[in-house]
């Protein structure tokens, strides 16, 4: 059915901290909602609160009709012991409840009136989620998507391309009247973007949609709602996302021009006032002095002289009080990432011969494969075709059945993806990072952090604690306090918010030494210099 979504003055915030307040919105079906802000702005917890899976602090959320099924599905890293990828599929889509709801309210059927009509409803839901068919359309997806498993499978035992693409079908089978989306693009393909641009192109209910990916917004996104945490604003874009972009930089030009005119014409009445301040306070003393007594018409010229000066000052001040005061813009936090550079290695610096590696069914190679000093290398592929295996046979991380790997002399490995693994434990950030840099003081380390955004308020929690976002740029932030000169970045965009992406993008360009980049973020691809392709398909390796 066709729903709308309304939502008026809504308010949330964790604990003392404001996150957002006097939020409006209302989206149509076929709208497609772009929903932006830095890491902490509150994203999730809107698309939780609309979903009612959080209370809501001030406000209303209304749906119309009432009747209409929300459907959030959120980032799910972690997956479920026990749970078949059919059940999985039956929960994301909403059918394993709406099939729990219709079994209570057949137990409740005995001729009573109320039960039957309870019965009616959960049927309809049940059928409206696309409950009667959905073994049928799962097993489709599932192998449209390459997806070629038992669907009684557990997911615990799917490899990691097999889950996004299982998060994917999850997706593209559910049949919700209004979609909230946590980070639907990440862990994607290529082809899974391709696959959920279409989707979502395609929808005639609305949806909200939380996402880092730049070209996924600018083609799917018919509005832009930002959070804005530090000045705690909300502001609504229409016209899509490139709109907003257009839209949001001439913004900040006019804030920054309203400011500086505001900031100039303080500066020079109050230079005015400080003269007119000085002059009489030169008239008081000349006036003090002792003068002549038949003096006394210069004696009151100069007291009339001091008096008009006093008056003058008095009414600048009037002016500088009655300036409509203009708030500085507030200066947007730049990463400052300079990879701390380790002495440079060798020429070569690693090299894969006749390398053949086996897990499970999967086999990589053989592969011949050599990384020059200062290559910069994008490596490509299908989610599940061996991008991250090849990665560690390269690192000499992954033990090869044929053929050798070698990482050359001097070479000082930095890598993204095991570096968040780091601040996973229950150690405060400040200590898990001082075991892996045990030579710097906590002052440094502070300092450090607070170049990447994490501040006093980061450092002293768990590091368990801090969101996904927040852990990559702490393992940012570890790569220039190390020192490294092979810089391996496996999927670094994912959980980074979209500030991040860019200003990690620009930092990436005075980085010297060699850089390994798997990324499916199509943006990034573009915006970061590299000198060389390695294109993984179906454990084959082609380099140019």
């Amino acid at each position: 059915m066709a729903a709308t979504l309304v939502v008026k003055d809504l308010a949330a915030g964790h604990g003392d901290k404001a996150l957002f307040s006097g939020l409006d919105l209302v989206v149509a079906p076929g709208d497609v909602i772009g929903l932006v802000g830095v890491n902490g702005a509150g994203k999730s917890t809107l698309l939780r609160t609309i979903a009612g899976l959080l209370p809501r602090e001030q406000g209303v959320v209304q749906l119309n009709p009432p009747t209409a099924t929300i459907g959030y599905l959120p980032q799910e890293p972690e997956r479920h012991p026990g749970e078949t990828l059919r059940a999985f599929l039956a929960r994301r889509t909403g059918v394993a409840e709406a099939q729990a709801r219709m079994d209570a309210a057949a137990e409740a059927l005995s001729g009573d009136e109320g039960a039957a009509e309870e019965y009616s409803v959960a049927l309809e839901r049940w059928l409206a989620l696309g409950g009667a068919d959905l073994d049928e359309r799962a097993a489709e997806t599932a192998a449209d998507l390459g997806l070629a498993v038992d669907l009684d499978l557990e997911m615990t035992a799917l490899s990691g391309g097999q889950a996004a693409r299982a998060g994917l079908a999850s997706l593209l089978l559910s049949r919700y009247d209004l979609f909230l989306l946590d980070e639907p693009t990440n862990d994607l393909d290529l082809d899974g973007l391709e696959r959920l641009e279409r989707f979502t192109g395609q929808l005639r209910a609305g949806a909200v949609i939380v996402s880092h990916d730049r070209e996924f917004l600018t083609r799917t996104a018919t509005a832009v709602l930002e959070l804005d945490l530090h000045q705690q604003l909300v502001r609504f874009y229409g016209g899509g996302y490139a709109a907003y972009l257009e839209e949001r930089e001439i913004a900040r030009r006019h804030a920054r021009e309203r400011y500086e005119d505001y900031a100039d014409q303080r500066s020079d009445l109050e230079a005015r006032a400080r003269m007119q301040r000085a002059w009489m306070e030169k008239g008081v003393k000349n006036a003090r002095r002792k003068q002549p007594d038949n003096d006394k018409i210069g004696k009151s010229k100069r007291i009339e002289s001091t008096e008009k000066q006093a008056a003058k000052a008095r009414q600048t001040e009037k002016l500088i009080e009655r300036l409509e005061v203009v708030d500085e813009p507030r200066k947007e936090w730049q990463l400052r990432m300079e990879i701390a550079a380790a002495p440079r290695a060798g020429a070569v610096v690693a090299t894969l011969s006749h390398a053949v590696l086996r897990r499970g069914t999967f086999t990589l190679g053989p592969v011949d494969l050599q990384i020059d000093w200062a290559d910069r290398v994008a490596i490509t592929g299908a989610n599940g075709s061996g991008k991250t295996t090849l990665l560690g046979a390269l690192l000499g991380r992954i033990p090869l059945e044929e053929g050798r790997a070698h990482l050359g002399p001097g070479v000082v490995v930095g890598e993204v993806d095991q570096a968040r693994r780091l601040f996973e434990g229950g150690d405060s950030l400040l200590d898990a990072f001082r075991l892996a840099v045990p030579e710097q003081n906590p002052a440094d380390v502070r300092t450090l952090l607070a170049k990447f955004g994490l501040k006093s308020d980061h450092v002293n929690r768990p590091a368990a604690a801090l969101s996904p976002g927040e852990r990559t740029r702490a393992a940012l932030a570890l790569l220039q306090g190390r020192g490294v000169n092979l810089l391996v970045l496996d999927e670094p965009s994912n959980h980074l918010d979209l500030p991040a992406i860019e200003q990690l993008e620009s930092a990436l360009d005075n980085y010297p030494g060699t850089l390994l980049l798997v990324t499916h973020d199509r943006q990034m691809l573009e915006a970061v210099h590299t000198n060389r392709h390695i294109r993984v398909e179906d454990g084959k390796v082609t380099a140019s």
